[in-house]
């Protein structure tokens, strides 16, 4: 369901939603009254946060900052504030404000188990199929546990009398197309937690855990998964040893993990890494809880990649739902994302938003749908947006200091302000910005933070000694330490909660 825009997928087809609105304000630009004289109390703010920047003295970094009231409307500090710029994580705020404002907070993901055949005496005669719409969570991390969905659907086939599946497990994850990685990720990224790839049907953050142990001397290690798998696109190469070094590669192929090298007899190898096929990952997980209560299966693991092969396309005669899994709501999956800065979330976030905004669940359909909720902020420049993840983990992404602050003051003022608001980390909590404590910024600023090689950003809201609202965007790009670039950042914030008129 769109919000509130019902015609917005034609608009975004036919582009009408592209116009270049009027240009951002320059440095030190006071709107909306230019021929008022900064005050004292203003001029001395400027020269304080000029004196933070200017600090570390890097010659080829580039800075951009915006410091805006939300209650007067006057600029109280801008360098370069109309720079395209790197915004790392930055760009969450971007996708996160999409996904609420197209999706409504109170929206839920929904996971079906589908039946594609009659059930008789028992079996299941036909495919199970497991159909994702993007949910991200069917992990530990907001759930009971990792398992507590599948072990849901178990429990609820076997209610209906099965005990067997006559067919194959079959993972749908044709919700989202497009590239399963980001453009731009690094490739000394990709094997990291934070660079998992994303589809429509995922599971325990599509991560996995491969133990490989030594056994028989000559004979194939033994290799097992956390969470259990059966069916897992994994391939295992290593040979046991008496003696010699242990030497493991793991290895992410185009459809496959390759597990390769030699181990000696009685060592243990582990590492987490991420899956390749998440859709795989997550139909071999289901198949492997069903075995553990008891279900057959009498098949084997496959996946739907293309919605034209998806049971769900537009106009085939969809199988008989068993069960359905519901996620928490937006508003809390927005808050993980922006608290844990979880880019799986946020991939997925952009791509349910482009879905529901642009008829395509994909970077490109997301990147559409945040560039049309930009162009409604006045200010905002939609050509100085480059997206292409819903993360910020690219180097590709650029934006402008200009463009966030004009982003956060639009949705300061919709009905979707409490949700966002809440989603950003607070300053000085341990659970959420853990900086700035014992500064006037503690309790007070919430701001999203961003950070990549050479890269560091904050943007958000802080209220000043006065009680006056403002809203800033901090961006700095070919930082050598980006450590050093955040105690900037924490002197900036801690110096605007301090700032007062009076």
């Amino acid at each position: 369901m769109l919000r509130p825009f019902r015609h917005l997928p034609a608009l975004l087809c036919a582009g009408l939603l592209f116009a270049r609105p009027a240009a951002a304000q320059g440095p030190d630009a006071a709107a909306p009254d230019l021929a008022i004289a900064p005050s004292t109390q203003v001029l001395r703010l400027r020269s304080d946060l000029r004196s933070i920047l200017h600090a570390p003295r890097w010659r080829d970094a580039r800075f951009g900052v915006l410091v805006v009231s939300l209650d007067r409307g006057d600029t109280l500090f801008a360098l370069e504030p109309d720079a395209p710029l790197e915004p790392a994580s930055n760009l969450k705020l971007y996708t996160t404000a999409a996904a609420l404002y197209y999706l409504g907070p109170a929206y839920r993901f929904s996971t079906l188990l589908l039946a594609g055949g009659p059930v008789r005496d028992g079996v299941l005669e036909g495919d199970l199929v497991l159909y994702g719409t993007g949910d991200p969570t069917i992990s530990g991390r907001m759930l009971e546990s990792t398992t507590s969905t599948f072990r849901a659907f178990a429990d609820t086939l076997a209610a209906l009398g099965v005990h067997e599946v006559r067919g194959n497990v079959v993972g749908d994850g044709s919700y989202f197309t497009g590239e399963r990685l980001g453009a731009g990720w690094l490739p000394a990224d990709l094997d990291e937690w934070y660079a998992a790839p994303i589809s429509g049907l995922d599971y325990a953050e599509n991560m996995v855990t491969v133990r490989v142990s030594g056994s028989a001397v000559g004979e194939r290690a033994g290799v097992t998964t956390v969470p259990a798998t059966r069916g897992l696109a994994l391939e295992n190469r290593v040979r046991t040893v008496r003696r010699g070094s242990t030497r493991i590669h793991f290895e992410r192929a185009e459809d496959r993990l390759i597990v390769s090298g030699q181990i000696r007899r009685g060592r243990v190898v582990v590492r987490s890494l991420p899956v390749v096929g998440p859709a795989n990952y997550a139909a071999a997980g289901l198949r492997a809880v069903l075995e553990e209560h008891g279900i057959e299966v009498t098949g084997s693991v496959r996946t739907i990649t293309d919605p034209a092969e998806s049971p769900m396309r537009p106009g085939a005669v969809p199988p008989r739902i068993v069960a359905t899994h519901l996620s928490p709501t937006l508003a809390e999956i927005v808050s993980v994302t922006n608290h844990v800065s979880h880019n799986l979330f946020a991939e997925a976030l952009l791509r349910a938003a482009g879905r529901a905004a642009a008829g395509a669940g994909s970077v490109d359909g997301g990147a559409r749908a945040v560039r049309a909720l930009l162009a409604l902020a006045p200010g905002a420049d939609t050509t100085a947006l480059h997206q292409v993840d819903g993360s910020g983990l690219s180097t590709l992404d650029h934006t402008t200091p200009g463009n966030t602050v004009a982003l956060l003051e639009y949705l300061s003022g919709t009905g979707d302000r409490d949700a966002y608001l809440a989603s950003l980390p607070r300053a000085g909590n341990e659970h959420g910005l853990r900086r700035m404590y014992d500064s006037a910024a503690a309790g007070n600023l919430r701001a999203k933070t961003g950070t990549i090689h050479g890269v560091s950003a904050l943007s958000g809201y802080v209220t000043t000694a006065d009680g006056e609202h403002l809203v800033f965007s901090i961006m700095a790009n070919g930082v050598p330490s980006t450590a050093r670039e955040k105690a900037s950042e924490d002197a900036i914030g801690a110096r605007l909660a301090e700032f007062s008129r009076r």
